[in-house]
Formats: C-alpha cells, sequence, structure tokens
C-alpha cells in the first residue's frame, strides 16, 4: 500500500511516486520472485490498485518504468468558469486517480513556456478555487475521492501530434510538480481520448514547463467506471527515489495527530 504526501496533505495518486516506488521495491527486495526483463510491481494507492512494470537485470531495477492506472475519464467538457481576475474561462476536468481541471494557459493570457512561474502558479490557483465553488465533482465508488486536486495549464496542444505537448500542475496549496505530472498525464490522456483527439495504443509525449522533464502516455484498454466511458492508461518516464525515513508516534505525545502552521 503506498501514501502520498505534499504540504497540504495527501493525494489520492502520485504517478512519478509510482514509478519510483516500483524500482524501490524491486532494489530493496519487497518483490519475492522478481522476472527478467521486466516485473509487474502491485501498489495499493488511495484511488485503486495500480501497477507499476520495472525494468530488472537480476541484480538492479533500471529505467524508464511505466504503469497502467485506474480507470481514467473525463468528468466534464468545455466548462465555462467565472475566474476572478481572469473572466470567464473555458475548462475540462479529467479524472486519473484525481480531479484537475485543464485548461490553455493563453486562456489567462499567459504562455506555459516563457511566462513566469509566479503568475501561472497564481492564475492556476485562480481557476481551481474558481471551480470548486461553481462545479461539483462525483466519484463512482468514493465520495472521498471527488476533489478537484489542482489546475494543469497546458500549451493547447491536445490534437494528436509526434511533438511533446508542454504544461504545468499547480496542485495542493500552490506547489508545482517537478514533473509532467503521471495522474496529471493520465487525465489529460482520458480526456483527449473521450473528446475523440487520440485513439487507443497512440503515444503522446509530455513535458514538464518547470524542469523539461518527459513522460509519454497512451490509452491502452476502454472499460466503463460507474457511468463514465473510461481507459486505463500507460504513462512512462524515468523516476529517482531518494532516501528512506521511520516515523514514530509516542502516545503522550500532545501533538501526535499533526500540526499545520501557515
Amino acid at each position: 500500500a503506498a501514501l502520498f504526501l505534499h504540504g497540504a496533505g495527501y493525494s489520492a495518486m502520485c504517478g512519478h511516486a509510482v514509478l519510483a516506488l516500483g524500482r524501490f521495491a524491486l532494489d530493496y527486495g519487497l518483490v519475492a520472485a522478481p522476472s527478467r526483463p521486466e516485473t509487474a510491481v502491485r501498489l495499493r494507492c488511495p484511488c485503486g490498485p495500480v501497477t507499476a512494470f520495472v525494468p530488472w537485470d537480476g541484480r538492479c531495477s533500471g529505467n524508464p518504468v511505466r504503469f497502467h492506472s485506474v480507470p481514467a475519464f473525463a468528468a466534464a467538457t468545455d466548462l465555462a468558469v467565472d475566474v476572478p481576475g481572469h473572466g470567464k474561462v473555458v475548462v475540462d476536468i479529467g479524472y486519473g486517480g484525481t480531479f484537475y481541471a485543464f485548461l490553455s494557459a493563453e486562456q489567462l493570457g499567459l504562455d506555459v513556456c516563457s511566462s513566469k512561474n509566479r503568475d501561472l502558479v497564481s492564475a492556476a490557483s485562480a481557476v481551481t478555487e474558481a471551480v470548486k465553488k461553481q462545479f461539483k465533482l462525483h466519484h463512482p465508488e468514493s465520495e472521498d475521492l471527488a476533489f478537484l486536486y489542482g489546475t494543469i495549464l497546458t500549451d493547447g496542444k491536445d490534437a494528436f501530434s509526434e511533438e511533446p505537448t508542454t504544461n504545468i500542475c499547480v496542485f495542493a496549496d500552490e506547489q508545482v510538480d517537478r514533473s509532467p505530472t503521471g495522474s496529471g498525464v493520465t487525465a489529460r490522456i482520458a480526456l483527449q481520448y473521450h473528446k475523440g483527439l487520440i485513439q487507443l495504443n497512440q503515444t503522446r509525449t509530455f513535458r514538464s514547463s518547470t524542469t523539461g522533464s518527459l513522460f509519454t502516455g497512451k490509452a491502452v484498454q476502454a472499460t466503463k467506471f460507474g457511468k463514465y466511458n473510461a481507459v486505463v492508461v500507460e504513462v512512462s518516464g524515468e523516476a529517482f527515489y531518494t532516501g528512506t525515513a521511520t516515523f514514530t508516534v509516542e502516545e503522550e505525545d500532545p501533538l501526535k495527530y499533526g500540526f499545520f502552521f501557515k
């Protein structure tokens, strides 16, 4: 099982972490009988079961790693939202293990590749708050997962192309993802498939505007998820783990359940 923590709480899904956790599980002997040249590592995430496929040479893991998502779907398309300071914009809402709002940065008078990060973050955060107030989300299995995690601003290049499409993900309390966002790629692929812009097994490349790092994504299976037409998405990219930590809770600690300063 995996939990994904960030500065404002937890996420239901983190694709980049899934890639790294798959490698970690193999390198630290958490998988009983790994197989070459690739081992499937099954993780139970808050959003549901996710499988990572990790290169394995008999001694250590490698990159790139890929994962298959939970069913991903379009929750809303072409939704008009009034954003204070920016006026009316049109967004799509996609689910890829968690919910995101998507729109081109151009609608906000910005460029995802050249505008200042602070301006992109402020605008994306304003969109997130506006969508939360104006649209009610629904998750087919758990209302605990029916929350908007953040907004992803794109370069608007949603139609299929061999060229990378660039985005920035602003999530939680104005945090910025250093990767193209695994769950965001999943949701964006689901939206593109829903709109007929891509077909099954057509691979797209996604670039992070902050670091330039790349993921690829493709819809590999059509399915149903509650009332939604959904797809299982395969996301692939490089991931590296950086350390381990042990946390201890003492019963007498008056702040054992945590605290938050802002």
